[in-house]
């Protein structure tokens, strides 16, 4: 703050210049830090003030703590390269044993075994228990796999020992020809095997264009194909033509598998009604017969589960037609369930997303 001391100057409002050089004091030449103001005199005159400071304890400082990092760097870099290693091998324990017993699974084909799970709650936790999940889906569907084959081998068995037999008798006793049930064993082993190609299109993900089809034309095909064929007759009650996006062919086959086992299972009538109920069309077949467990609803549409065993093979076919339809509902975004009809026996609703 400024005063009346008519010997005080008056310095400028300018921002002091900082500038470096030598200077000799007291016959020392060092180096400086030179601060510059301007004065104003009580005389009106200018003058430059400079101050500096000595050099040569700041550098002397710098130097120290130059050289002790120099001394220490190599020292503290060290220190971190063994905490990082070993905290990163003690994080990455866990995924080294995941990785491991992986191998081990590999080598051994045992898909039973599964992979340890660390205690902590992390990211590595969390993979190896999406693994575990992984192994079980994967032993699951091998296990159907090979139950699928070995089934199917059984299913084929019967028919090409028919065949053999009735040929090998043919041979020896040409007057004893079967024709018809050589035909109707060709027919029953022709079917069989194209049920087995489709099955197996299906797991293998085979998804043929879809393109928009009414299915209440392609019902009315079926069931003018099908017109005076079936043992038993079919009533139908088709309300308006909801369409839904799909290959007309496997919807076809899931409308006749359906019908073939009602009319296998009935006494003497069935019924089937298809309408649009809020953006879904719904499709029901009804039967008059014994009707299903509430215990095996879900157990008959796995793959050769037959409920009544006790029938013959031709009569009650090879367990697949409900399987091959629940696929290809499923296929089509839809599903497929089993209940008690009104009047008694079965009825089976199919449900697909109109458009």
């Amino acid at each position: 703050d400024r005063d009346d001391d008519p010997g005080r100057g008056e310095v400028s409002d300018g921002d002091p210049a900082f500038t470096t050089g030598g200077a000799t004091v007291d016959g020392r030449t060092a180096g400086y830090r030179f601060a510059a103001v301007e004065v104003t005199t009580p005389r009106d005159e200018t003058v430059t003030v400079y101050a500096g400071a000595d050099l040569a304890a700041a550098r002397d400082a710098v130097g120290t703590v130059t050289r002790a990092m120099l001394a220490g760097l190599p020292l503290l870099l060290a220190v971190v390269a063994g905490v990082t290693w070993l905290v990163t091998r003690r994080a990455l324990r866990p995924v080294e044993a995941v990785r491991a017993e992986l191998a081990e699974i590999t080598a051994s084909g045992d898909l039973a075994r599964r992979v340890p799970v660390p205690e902590s709650r992390d990211e590595i936790a969390g993979l190896a228990a999406t693994t575990n999940e992984t192994l079980a889906a994967l032993e699951e569907s091998v296990a159907r796999q090979r139950g699928f084959v070995a089934d199917a081998s059984h299913e084929l068995r019967s028919p090409i020992a028919s065949l053999r037999t009735q040929l090998e008798v043919a041979a020896a006793h040409p007057g004893l020809l079967d024709v018809d049930g050589l035909v109707a064993d060709v027919v029953r082993l022709q079917h069989l095997a194209a049920d087995l190609l489709l099955l197996a299109r299906i797991d293998a993900g085979d998804r043929p264009p879809a393109r928009p089809v009414p299915l209440g034309r392609l019902v009315r095909d079926e069931l003018e194909r099908r017109a005076g064929a079936g043992r038993v007759a079919v009533r139908a009650s088709i309300e308006g033509d909801p369409r839904v996006m799909g290959v007309p062919g496997r919807l076809s086959r899931v409308v006749g598998n359906l019908l073939d086992n009602a009319e296998r299972h009935a006494d003497a009538a069935v019924e089937l009604s298809l309408r649009e109920e809020a953006g879904t069309a719904v499709l029901r077949v009804a039967d008059d017969g014994p009707g299903v467990p509430a215990a095996d609803r879900e157990r008959i549409f796995e793959r050769f589960v037959r409920l009544d065993d006790a029938r013959s093979r031709d009569e009650g076919g090879a367990g697949l037609g409900l399987a091959i339809a629940r696929d290809l509902a499923r296929a089509h975004g839809g599903s497929i369930a089993v209940g008690d009809a009104p009047g008694g026996g079965a009825v089976f609703e199919v449900r697909l997303p109109a458009t």
